[in-house]
């Protein structure tokens, strides 16, 4: 039986690791990377880096049919912080520390729970999820793996999630016609006046999907993340840049619905736009994949929970054939935040069910 105190002396290590995202500096020649692959007694390990602070680690013992994926790389500390964020702080029943909930804790319970059993196990650690690229489970997708299921840790309080939104996100410039802010063609040649009103009328747009459904989850969140435009409040802005994303149901399109909101502005006022980033839900083919998902959690005797808001790379695993789910300890809402945190009753819960997986066919 894996304890409490064996989970944190791990974490107390993942913690004090810097694999901050940015500023992405990682490496395979980081001893984070000796210390894990220090605790896999008995695995094969195949470790590569795939450029640019993508690196993927899989380690396999036996003939596993799943693959247990953790991304190491953590969001940056903020000003928030009133402790060192990479020294682990156990008090009231919580483990502080930037990576503890997302998702340190939930591979500190995986790393435990090999050492307490011998049974088959796969488990792959990445470092660019914070990034949004996906490199290294793309790369790991695109080699003959052999998985048939991936269960990929983040905060779901332990629960298995079968479906999740997708995110597309956009980098849009408008022009305008520069010149004196006195004239009355401000109102109309402004690139920034050009930007906004097309911004208008994309979130009539947004509140109009806020009647679709599906899986549980309502509408299409729209956000205009950055505004960039314009030198000075007596000049006609002559270019306004903006950044924006939407998180899609499961099933839709976000090509699609971004295309679509870029046709409400006229193509003289639009001079370029382009996707920056494009994933899919999950399951990425809600007719298709929802159930191979859902059974799979029914058949390993998961609690299941309701679909979520946020994008995992479970996304990825799902566009590529595998039945995936997301399952970790913790809550999302202390994912990202200062003093992050996640409670020690969910490490402990992890670890069991992480036990209870590792061994199920080995008893």
């Amino acid at each position: 039986m894996t304890n409490q105190a064996d989970i944190l002396e791990l974490l107390r290590v993942l913690v004090a690791s810097d694999t901050r995202n940015p500023p992405r500096n990682i490496s395979l020649k980081d001893p984070v990377f000796d210390f894990i692959i220090g605790q896999l007694d008995g695995f094969k390990i195949d470790a590569q880096d795939h450029g640019a602070g993508s690196i993927s680690l899989l380690a396999v013992r036996g003939e596993p049919s799943t693959v247990f994926n953790f991304h190491l790389d953590t969001v940056p500390d903020t000003d928030g912080w009133s402790s060192d964020p990479f020294k682990l702080a156990v008090a009231n029943d919580r483990a502080t520390g930037l990576g503890a909930c997302d998702i340190k804790g939930a591979l500190a319970c995986m790393l435990a729970v090999t050492r307490q059993t011998r049974g088959d196990v796969a488990i792959l650690v990445t470092t660019d999820e914070e990034a949004g690229v996906g490199q290294a489970v793309t790369a790991f997708l695109a080699q003959g793996h052999g998985f048939a299921n991936a269960i990929v840790a983040e905060p779901t309080l332990c629960k298995a999630v079968a479906a999740h939104r997708g995110i597309v996100t956009a980098r849009a410039v408008f022009r305008g016609v520069a010149g004196h802010a006195s004239s009355q063609r401000v109102l109309t040649d402004s690139a920034n006046h050009r930007a906004v009103r097309w911004a208008a009328r994309c979130l009539a747009k947004a509140e109009a999907w806020n009647a679709l459904e599906q899986g549980g989850l309502q509408g299409v969140p729209f956000n205009i993340g950055r505004i960039d435009g314009g030198i000075k409040p007596n000049m006609i802005a002559e270019r306004c840049e903006l950044r924006l994303g939407l998180r899609t149901l499961p099933g839709q399109c976000g090509e699609t619905l971004i295309t679509e909101l870029f046709a409400e502005a006229p193509g003289e006022h639009l001079l370029e736009w382009e996707i920056t980033f494009d994933a899919p839900s999950l399951p990425s083919d809600v007719h298709a994949g929802a159930e191979g998902a859902t059974t799979l959690a029914a058949q390993l005797g998961l609690e299941q929970g309701p679909a979520v808001g946020f994008w995992s790379e479970a996304a990825l695993f799902s566009a590529a054939g595998l039945d995936a789910l997301v399952l970790g300890s913790g809550d999302i809402a202390q994912a990202h935040t200062a003093e992050e945190w996640v409670a020690l009753s969910q490490l402990e819960r992890l670890a069991k069910i992480y036990t209870g997986l590792v061994t199920r066919g080995n008893e």
